[in-house]
């Protein structure tokens, strides 16, 4: 059995001018393609508050935070670095 860090990540919508709502979404098999796992039902009035709600919630559901969210493989086959870790590995931020 393999284990992988889940592609895990908090973006915030601003759904009307000033009404901030954070998201936490998961990529599984497609690294282009995101589901929404949780949302919001607090309104936030800034970007920042949204974000670090957002933060504050996925720290909360994970376990264990010196590893962070794990995704447990069921066959010794499966591959331990998914695609999406390889792409990010080759991303620059400025």
């Amino acid at each position: 059995m393999t284990d992988h860090l889940r592609t895990i990540a908090v973006t915030v919508e601003e759904s009307e001018r000033g009404v901030f709502h954070w998201l936490l979404i998961e990529s599984i098999d497609d690294p282009t393609g995101f589901t929404v796992l949780f949302g919001s039902a607090e309104i936030f009035g800034s970007w920042e508050d949204a974000l670090d709600g957002g933060v504050a919630t996925l720290k909360s559901l994970v376990a264990d935070r010196t590893i962070g969210p794990r995704l447990i493989g069921e066959n010794e086959d499966e591959d331990p670095e998914p695609i999406g870790r390889r792409m990010r590995r080759a991303m620059r931020f400025g």
